[in-house]
């Protein structure tokens, strides 16, 4: 719901503004002076403004040189009874966004205030810092294994809500895309969705990324700058990497989840905002606040609502299908007609540990896509590290046809031969099985079934 701030002194009118606005579910705050104005920016942070010119103890352009100082980025619509043009000019020149002449028709009014919000909006949009719209287009549940069809369920309860979302996983297995799908599922998706790193940031550089400072804060502030929790204002705030955020700036951001409130960094007054968060660690939260790493009133806080992301190795066949998807992204994005993965390659991918998770099969295949001499990817334009053969009593060092060839047979042998069974061993369809052992010569002994 935006806030309005009227500043009237003609009661009349004042009530009748709110009334209307308040019917077109606004929340209307009323002030008929500018000390009365400054003490509602003060406590309140408006969306829009609305100042009479004249007011019993002073006039409308104090009222916006405050604006512009205790709630930076609200637009102000000034109204007057006595119009001319060197006032209209004035207005605008201290910070007005739209001058309007008495008496006021509440339906252009409103009218006017909803396109000035619009735009207000579409400024906070081209300041946010968003995620790269590759990763906003990758779908996070690709896939039937149990752990992402359960996370997929749970998410999806959580989209609509507005508590805090802490996303658990190991690095590079996808909670910066979940976070994203999170916010683009919710009531905030046409808001910012800002992104910061708490990793390797220092408490100094990570306090003014967040909070912004004022001018003179510190050495080198020549000018004040807005942080990312007012630019994200009525959208999503993203921490990665939580866990790794100083112990000296945890209580403050305990303070924003609180209170919704901050101080700039050399400010001395508050500001309000209202931003949803959504944290993500890869570390154990409970065990370093044991250890005494991170606040444990903090925890309690983020992780009212708790999403595990599986590591790839956990999510078994749907590791062909996330690749397959990978590579249709990655294909428009380098402007490649078409590529897809032959049986060998699908393989060779089944068989890789995946230690860096989504982000390394994400780098694999851009790099396969780049340097394939045609649009079949075979498995050795994935260069991969050779995979490792169990039970293999030869220590000399196998190509990667030789280490393909050896783990389909030892996968016959294990199996009697039979390709339906081994074929579900080694998690490829029965089909590409038979390509791959007409292609490596091998000989299907007991009869094939």
């Amino acid at each position: 719901m935006n806030r309005v701030l009227v500043v009237e002194d003609e009661a009349d009118l004042s009530f009748a503004i709110r009334r209307y606005l308040e019917k077109l579910s606004y929340q209307v705050v009323e002030a008929a002076s500018v000390e009365a104005a400054n003490a509602a920016l003060r406590s309140q942070r408006p969306d829009i403004v609305l100042v009479d010119h004249r007011l019993p103890d002073g006039d409308g352009f104090e009222v916006l040189r405050h604006l512009k100082r205790l709630a930076p980025g609200a637009p102000a619509l000034m109204l007057t009874g006595h119009a001319s043009i060197e006032l209209a000019v004035a207005a605008i020149k201290e910070g007005a966004s739209q001058f309007l002449t008495k008496p006021v028709k509440l339906d252009v009014l409103a009218l006017m205030i909803e396109r000035l919000l619009d735009a207000e909006k579409g400024k906070r949009v081209s300041k946010g810092t968003r995620l790269a719209r590759s990763n906003a287009a990758i779908n996070p549940f690709v896939g039937n294994s149990e752990a992402i069809v359960r996370l997929e369920k749970k998410a999806s309860l959580v989209a609509e809500s507005r508590v805090p979302v802490l996303i658990e996983g190991e690095t590079g297995s996808g909670k910066g895309v979940l976070a994203r799908w999170l916010h683009e599922q919710g009531p905030r998706a046409e808001e910012n969705f800002v992104e910061l790193n708490c990793a390797g940031l220092s408490k100094e550089l990570l306090e003014s990324e967040l909070f912004g400072y004022e001018k003179g804060a510190f050495t080198g502030a020549a000018t004040s700058k807005a942080g990312l929790l007012e630019v994200a204002h009525r959208g999503t705030l993203f921490l990665d990497e939580i866990g790794d955020m100083s112990l000296e700036v945890q209580p403050r951001l305990l303070k924003v989840i609180e209170e919704q409130c901050f101080r700039r960094l050399g400010g001395v007054r508050e500001q309000r905002v209202d931003v949803r968060l959504i944290a993500a660690t890869h570390h154990d939260l409970a065990a370093r606040a044991e250890e005494g790493r991170f606040r444990l009133d903090l925890l309690f806080r983020i992780n009212a609502v708790r999403l595990r992301v599986p590591q790839l190795q956990e999510r078994g066949k749907d590791l062909v299908l996330l690749a397959k998807s990978l590579i249709e992204q990655l294909r428009r994005e380098l402007d490649r007609p078409e590529a897809s993965l032959s049986p060998e390659a699908e393989s060779v991918l089944m068989l890789h540990h995946w230690p860096g998770n989504v982000r390394e099969l994400r780098n694999v295949l851009e790099r396969a896509l780049l340097f394939a001499p045609s649009p079949l990817l075979e498995a050795e334009h994935l260069d991969l590290p050779r995979p490792v053969i169990s039970g293999s009593a030869s220590t000399e060092p196998l190509t990667l046809k030789q280490s393909i060839q050896r783990t389909i047979e030892e996968a016959l042998l294990a199996n009697g031969h039979d390709v339906a069974l081994a074929a579900a061993q080694l998690d490829v369809s029965r089909s590409a099985l038979y390509k791959m052992i007409r292609r490596h010569d091998i000989q299907l002994g007991g009869g094939a079934p």
